[in-house]
């Protein structure tokens, strides 16, 4: 018989676990690197997000590519510490994370798209499910050339390949995650489908 009174004693527990993923998400290591290259606000370049490939949009690949590690390793770090306490708090702490990135209280909620975020934590859960859904981005990118779509055919797969190589709460979290994640491309969509959205360059700004 389930213990009545056992949320009494874990709710604690969930709760820092989501708090700390909220906290260590919402560093926005774009914003820092693209100051501290010479660039100045990223929120006033390009599409204005702070993740990695509109800091590419700045020429300096190699804030571009420190702001790719620093948000994925995010995920990792949070899905790797949170593992050793049990799967549940996992979970708890994979949303944090990517709820953090995406709407972080220092910049009054308006964060990145969590496309990094997600892949670090995907990584962390299962490392087949982490590169068979980097293979879908990359691969996607390379036809399509929009950082959007490759990103929303990514999360979208990511749910079938947890499904196919991980468990059922594991596939469940994807879902969740793709839907917000996609969400979170609303605006993206809208100039891609009046021609507006800029593909991705990997050529260097003089």
């Amino acid at each position: 018989m389930i213990d009545p009174i056992s949320w009494a004693y874990s709710w604690p527990f969930f709760t820092t676990a989501g708090l700390i993923g909220y906290l260590v998400g919402s560093v926005p290591f774009g914003l820092f690197l693209t100051r501290l290259a010479g660039h100045g606000d990223i929120r006033k370049i390009g599409s204005g997000n702070i993740g990695a490939t509109n800091v590419l949009r700045t020429g300096n690949t190699k804030a571009a590519a420190a702001t790719l590690i620093l948000d994925a390793g995010k995920g990792v770090v949070a899905v790797l510490i949170a593992g050793t306490y049990g799967p549940d708090i996992t979970i708890v702490a994979a949303a944090g994370v990517l709820v953090g990135h995406q709407f972080p209280v220092w910049l009054k909620f308006h964060g990145g798209k969590g496309v990094a975020t997600a892949l670090g934590i995907l990584i962390a859960m299962s490392l087949p499910v982490g590169g068979l859904v980097c293979a879908t981005w990359l691969l996607t990118a390379f036809i399509f050339r929009y950082s959007s779509i490759s990103a929303l055919f990514a999360v979208s797969a990511a749910p079938l390949f947890m499904w196919w190589l991980a468990d059922i709460q594991k596939t469940e979290f994807a879902i969740a995650m793709a839907l917000l994640v996609s969400i979170r491309h609303s605006q993206n969509m809208i100039r891609l489908s009046k021609g507006r959205e800029p593909k991705i360059s990997f050529s260097r700004k003089e």
